[in-house]
């Protein structure tokens, strides 16, 4: 299977080519400059390769939730480069990205993500890595106030939770509240972000759920925020 990835929901901007279990990445510390770089990185990936987009699977993104700005980056360059080619899209949701990200750094399964959502909250998700790292959510995604997060999922035996993501350090209460659940990573917990490679591997194990080009959209949780904007382009 060939899977060409990107993913530029927060500050780094990656893209990653899958091509059986070998997978080769571009990643980038790039704040704002997603749409200058990353399809400059999916072209050398591909002619490194020696690989034409109409020989690829699927065309991978990562969906959101994340930056407003990025996502939609995303969204619209798996779409754009997936209609070109006549491919699928294969949307991944940027929690599972960073579950599995942690799951990569750590080894640990059990994973609780927040990501910085701005605006006092987080985007919050609960997931169980299996087998060689396919990310199951096992509560539902969420953008909340941290004093608001649920509780973790119990009937998972194994060792505690592992926090990843940036919520975590921007708000630290939201430690306090799970504390008695959670499992201190030696890396810290806000450097665990998700990158190209593992919306790859996930867009990989959830094949069956590739769309048509135009039926793939981004997610971002916080509608109000899409809505604002629409607003404002519409005024424009």
């Amino acid at each position: 299977m060939k899977i060409l990835a990107l993913e530029t929901s927060g500050n780094h901007c990656s893209a990653a080519l899958l091509t059986g279990d070998r997978l080769e990445q571009r990643c980038e510390h790039a704040p704002r400059q997603h749409a200058d770089l990353i399809l400059g990185m999916l072209d050398a990936l591909l002619e490194e390769a020696g690989l034409r987009l109409t020989e690829l699977d699927a065309i991978a993104c990562g969906r959101g939730p994340g930056s407003f700005t990025g996502v939609r980056i995303a969204a619209a360059v798996a779409q754009g480069v997936a209609f070109g080619a006549g491919r699928p899209v294969i949307g991944i949701s940027t929690l599972a990205a960073t579950a599995r990200a942690a799951f990569r750094h750590s080894g640990q399964r059990k994973i609780a993500c927040a990501l910085d959502a701005r605006m006092d909250e987080v985007y919050w998700g609960c997931y169980y890595l299996e087998g060689d790292g396919e990310a199951k959510l096992l509560d539902q995604e969420l953008v909340v106030a941290p004093e608001q997060t649920p509780a973790l999922p119990p009937g998972i035996s194994g060792t505690s939770w592992c926090a990843a993501g940036s919520g975590w350090v921007g708000y630290p209460g939201l430690r306090d509240r799970h504390q008695s659940e959670l499992l201190i990573c030696q890396e810290p917990i806000s450097a665990i972000i998700p990158e190209a490679s593992d919306v790859a591997w996930l867009a990989r194990a959830a094949f069956d759920q590739a769309q048509r080009p135009d039926r793939a959209a981004p997610v971002y949780l916080r509608n109000r925020v899409a809505e604002v904007s629409r607003k404002s382009a519409a005024s424009i």
